[in-house]
């Protein structure tokens, strides 16, 4: 079997697109892990599919299978990748693009300088929908962890996020904490963990350990589960500066009910053809 895809990033979170509409596309966990694999298949950080849709109410469905094989529910950068891509390529002439995902419906607009902004929908905060195992919602929780105790906020906007507050990202201990964190047993379905830098109300550094992929470069659902957390915590302003390894996002939520939106950029890298 012979795909067609389209290699892209978002501020170095990189993506294999795949048009689901135009080919059939049936693949196992193994196929997406070798896609996935850096050495032997393409390589990214998690692979897009564009399909059609399953409600008349959308443009198309959007789903997201990590470099270990996993599908997951939500990926922000990747949605702002997926806008560009539909449009570079002719399956719409829209602004403004409605796109379901498997917790729900995003909306993608393409701004005129080619940035693409996300309306994430509403954070959800109550442990049961993030999920995480936890007495009442709280502004944050105190997480065991190796016999260590952190406190921690938990956002789910559309998949799961713990964030850490720390003094200096570049010290963070993200390679050793992250892998304990995603697979803590509170987390029933893993979850994404973030290392914050709060430079002031206005501006944070993010660094973040992805469920079933590992550190990436970026994490746009990531940065927008940060400046909720941040927000509830007291700490920001409703519209952030994220400080990304690559760039920046811009991340604006008004609390409550509120949606997330979440600006930056996307790029197409190459095209290309795998045998699998």
């Amino acid at each position: 079997m012979q795909i067609n895809f389209t290699k892209m990033h978002g501020l170095g979170n990189d993506f294999v697109v795949i048009d689901a509409i135009h080919q059939d596309i049936s693949l196992t966990t193994e196929q997406y892990r070798f896609i996935a694999d850096r050495r032997q298949g393409v390589g990214c950080d998690q692979i897009l599919l564009v399909q059609s849709p399953q409600s008349s109410d959308v443009d198309f469905r959007y789903r997201i299978f990590n470099a270990d094989g996993g599908e997951v529910e939500q990926c922000g950068n990747g949605a702002r990748c997926f806008a560009r891509f539909v449009r570079d390529k002719g399956l719409s002439d829209k602004s403004v693009i409605l796109v379901e995902t498997r917790t729900g419906t995003i909306e993608l607009r393409i701004q005129d300088d080619g940035q693409v902004t996300v309306n994430m929908g509403p954070a959800r905060l109550q442990p049961v929908d993030i999920p995480f195992i936890a007495d009442a919602q709280a502004p944050s929780y105190s997480l065991e962890v190796d016999g260590q105790q952190y406190e921690v906020g938990a956002v789910s906007v559309g998949n799961p996020h713990v964030v850490l507050d720390v003094d200096d990202i570049d010290s963070a201990p993200v390679q050793t904490l992250g892998p304990l964190i995603e697979h803590h047993q509170r987390f029933p379905n893993r979850v994404n963990v973030g290392f914050m830098q709060v430079m002031d109300r206005d501006n944070i550094r993010l660094r973040v350990w992805e469920r079933g992929v590992g550190e990436t470069l970026a994490c746009g659902s990531g940065a927008c589960a940060a400046v909720v957390s941040g927000i509830i915590r007291g700490w920001l302003q409703p519209q952030v500066m994220v400080h990304l390894e690559l760039g920046e996002l811009v991340v604006s939520w008004q609390g409550k009910d509120q949606p997330i939106i979440m600006t930056g950029p996307a790029q197409t890298v190459f095209e290309g053809t795998i045998q699998l």
